[in-house]
């Protein structure tokens, strides 16, 4: 036996086993994966994600943890995805304030939104509906401007917090309407809910998971859609832009993200995992519960989308003045 052929062969062997060993891995890898969501367990978004996570962990093989870090509108959960030496094995929740409002909001973040982020596809959005107490007098649009401009005082609007997509919306409502309006700043849907049913705020626009109940109950009165087309869950309420409110167009809006650094192949397993969760059964049924629309696409179409509305959003934010700092 030839001894130094051996070594020879046993080298050759090794090096071609080093090789395939990042695809062999990555085959076998079932390490769990963390999913990042910027809002406490409970809400909207903590749903959304714990309802796609079941569905896509099933197709990955692979068990995903939900990890809740509220505060400082997504900016503590970005910081944190956008920080991690694990690229691969984390997902993120980013949505409307962390890819379009925050940049412009913020002097400064402890992320950038176009460079730590890769897209992996959008999830849902939430349609936006300018809802009343019944106290208003106002049964569609045009009686709801009437009303508010024969008010003495600025008419108050609840949204969730400042910056919130349900404070520009007002924001831009403002500006397209022309009406006198004063934002009314709470910590969350929730609480901006419960007062706009208390009678203490006299409307908002407010994401349909957040009141579609109280307003099928009547407890709340649908004036108009923000969307530029009616929901199919709600075909009586028609549009603000059927009833002549030009060129306004809102949605609270979700996209699921990996860190910079995660590896293209990982990208694309997540992307189409994604796909296949929005196409299910059990996630449609959920997001029907939940009066909200699923947005399938392609890691490419998130990127556009999401820069079309940091440039949209960007312009009103600026006008208006609006920081968070």
């Amino acid at each position: 036996m030839n001894l130094k052929n051996l070594s020879r062969r046993s080298v050759l062997t090794a090096v071609a086993a080093l090789a395939a060993a990042p695809t062999a891995l990555l085959a076998q890898d079932n390490r769990p994966i963390e999913w990042v969501v910027g809002y406490a367990a409970g809400g909207g978004s903590d749903v959304v994600a714990r309802t796609v996570a079941e569905a896509m962990g099933k197709t990955l093989g692979q068990t995903i943890i939900i990890n809740n870090k509220p505060g400082a509108a997504t900016n503590i959960a970005a910081g944190y995805v956008a920080s991690t030496r694990d690229a691969g094995h984390m997902l993120f929740t980013a949505d409307f304030a962390t890819l379009a409002a925050n940049p412009w909001l913020f002097s400064k973040l402890p992320y950038n939104a176009e460079k730590d982020f890769i897209p992996v596809g959008m999830l849902a959005r939430f349609p936006l509906l300018l809802v009343v107490n019944p106290n208003v007098p106002a049964k569609n649009f045009k009686e709801f401007v009437a009303w508010a401009k024969a008010q003495a005082n600025p008419v108050s609007f609840a949204s969730a917090g400042i910056g919130s997509p349900h404070h520009l919306a007002g924001e831009l409502l403002r500006e397209r309407s022309g009406l006198k309006l004063q934002h009314v700043a709470y910590k969350g849907a929730a609480p901006a809910v419960q007062d706009l049913l208390g009678g203490q705020v006299p409307f908002g626009l407010i994401d349909t998971a957040s009141v579609q109940q109280y307003v099928a109950a009547g407890k709340l009165r649908a004036l108009g859609v923000a969307s530029p087309a009616r929901l199919a869950t709600m075909p009586d309420i028609p549009t603000l832009t059927e009833q002549g409110l030009t060129d306004f167009t809102a949605y609270a809006w979700q996209g699921l993200v990996v860190p910079a650094g995660t590896p293209a192949d990982a990208v694309a397993k997540y992307a189409k995992a994604l796909q296949a969760a929005l196409d299910s059964t059990p996630v449609k049924a959920r997001f029907q519960a939940l009066g909200l629309e699923a947005m399938p696409g392609t890691p490419q179409q998130m990127a556009s989308f999401t820069r079309q509305e940091r440039d949209r959003w960007g312009k009103l934010v600026q006008s208006a003045g609006i920081k968070l700092d």
